[in-house]
């Protein structure tokens, strides 16, 4: 188990259905990361935007994205997350991927589609919520749009690190914002969120403004609009359990279930 975790977010300006030119750039930032990072989060779609147009771009999960990213696990000894679009037995989906160390996969599918953009017209929608085991902490991801409907997002198996990955655009990012730090207060958890800049192929414009928030909603890590760069931290699950100790606010939360 290891007590502190050094996490970072990678905001980018996506060139627009081009994994090329995308992993080049975040290759380039990974190499450039200090040694002792342990995991890295890219965003939603990090290798081509959020194209309603998966035939174009859609990959296996042995193709080449994810082979790249296996890859460059095993090299850094980092962990490296993010969501690609993914082609399975005739259905695409977008799909969080998330590769250890020794390059083993854990993966995803995006529950919530976003149906402004016809994405519930494009892709599947998954039916599972997974827990992710690194280091002694449980992390549990999530994509964009899974932002907005807190009981997805319940704190009910206990996780320590809440992950979003998202294509978020400029006009709506007040509540990119508000909704992160919403998530890490009611459920007690450090919560990551990285978001693209730049503009798209359909001109919808994104701002990034990625975070990095603690259990309290504090700010630890922040970029500016329109800002490519890195949000990084050390969070610490010691210092986490202890403010859940003493509050107890998760041990009085509501009991349900999700069909």
């Amino acid at each position: 188990m290891k007590n502190e975790l050094k996490v970072t977010g990678i905001q980018a300006d996506l060139y627009w259905e081009n994994p090329t030119k995308n992993i080049a750039f975040f290759e380039n930032k990974i190499n450039n990361l200090d040694k002792d990072t342990d995991l890295v989060v890219l965003p939603e779609m990090f290798t081509t935007g959020f194209t309603m147009q998966p035939k174009n771009v859609a990959e296996s999960m042995d193709g080449y994205s994810v082979s790249w990213m296996q890859e460059i696990a095993e090299k850094h000894q980092i962990a490296i997350c993010g969501s690609l679009v993914i082609v399975e037995n005739d259905k695409f989906y977008n799909r969080f991927v998330f590769v250890h160390p020794n390059k083993e996969l854990e993966t995803y599918n995006k529950r919530h589609s976003f149906t402004l953009a016809g994405e519930n017209k494009v892709y599947t929608s998954g039916l599972e919520r997974i827990i992710i085991n690194y280091k002694g902490w449980k992390i549990c991801p999530l994509i964009c749009y899974d932002l907005r409907f807190p009981v997805w997002a319940r704190n009910t198996d206990n996780y320590d690190l809440l992950l979003f990955m998202a294509n978020w655009p400029v006009t709506r990012i007040k509540a990119w914002e508000t909704l992160l730090k919403a998530r890490a207060i009611e459920n007690m958890s450090y919560v990551v969120g990285v978001n693209r800049t730049g503009k798209d192929a359909s001109n919808y414009e994104y701002s990034g403004n990625s975070l990095i928030v603690d259990f309290l909603g504090e700010e630890l890590s922040s970029l500016n609009n329109n800002e490519i760069g890195i949000v990084t931290s050390v969070i610490t699950l010691d210092k986490q359990n202890i403010i859940r100790d003493k509050l107890g606010f998760l041990h009085d939360k509501d009991s349900f279930t999700i069909n």
